[in-house]
């Protein structure tokens, strides 16, 4: 059978391994973005990719709340490893599947909830995005506190969550999963307890600012320095 042939020479490749291989299969979540609005991975992506160019060199990274590990790759472009963890074992089956599927190295995914325990382990770094707007106010210290027990006394922690004035645009199922939005402050707040430095971001669609924090879509918080007491 003749092999089917690209126009310019430069293309084969990607034709044939795609013939081959066949498409790159998106899990649940990252499915569901796509089909009802397409132009949100590219903000999500845009998280994933602040975060390994601040943890860009650490050795071993922690994810909380990876979910079907859509951003998961981008990180390995440049951190040793990623241990990525979730309370949903259907989704991180099916991810594990698909990773092994696609041959990504460097990671491993298991189930956890940090509003109960920590994640067994040292890790020079931990990011979590959009999950602390979905711990209960009452267990946040818990979930946090949890993280930080699992980061090496020089650990760096990133959280990222929609910001509470943008909630008047946020769609109906997006304001029932949300009982716990943050503002700037609180954010800042938040992780003070647990270290010495806080540096808040704002984001806009896909761009990270300094910019005026109550204008912000989404927020980024990261800390570094733990505090010897958390």
């Amino acid at each position: 059978m003749t092999r089917a042939r690209t126009k310019e020479s430069q293309n084969q490749s990607q034709w044939d391994a795609y013939t081959e291989r066949g498409g790159t299969t998106l899990g649940p979540w990252s499915s569901n973005i796509w089909r009802h609005d397409p132009r949100h991975l590219g903000f999500l992506l845009a998280r994933y990719k602040f975060c390994a160019k601040m943890l860009e060199g650490k050795k071993s990274v922690l994810e909380i709340g990876c979910g079907d590990a859509m951003g998961l790759p981008v990180l390995l472009q440049t951190v040793g490893s990623v241990h990525g963890v979730d309370f949903e074992p259907l989704v991180l089956e099916d991810a594990a599947r698909r990773l092994k599927r696609e041959g990504v190295s460097g990671c491993r995914l298991s189930v956890a909830d940090l509003t109960r325990r920590p994640v067994p382990g040292r890790y020079d770094a931990a990011y979590s995005l959009d999950v602390i707007e979905h711990i209960p106010e009452r267990l946040e210290r818990r979930f946090v506190g949890n993280i930080v027990r699992s980061l090496t006394p020089q650990g760096v922690l990133i959280l990222g969550t929609p910001n509470i004035t943008a909630q008047r645009y946020a769609s109906p199922a997006s304001r029932a999963g949300h009982i716990n939005l943050k503002s700037g402050p609180d954010l800042r707040r938040l992780l003070s307890a647990y270290f010495d430095n806080v540096f808040l971001f704002s984001m806009n669609d896909e761009v990270v600012h300094t910019g005026y924090g109550p204008m912000a879509h989404y927020l980024i918080a990261m800390g570094a320095g733990r505090k010897r007491r958390s």
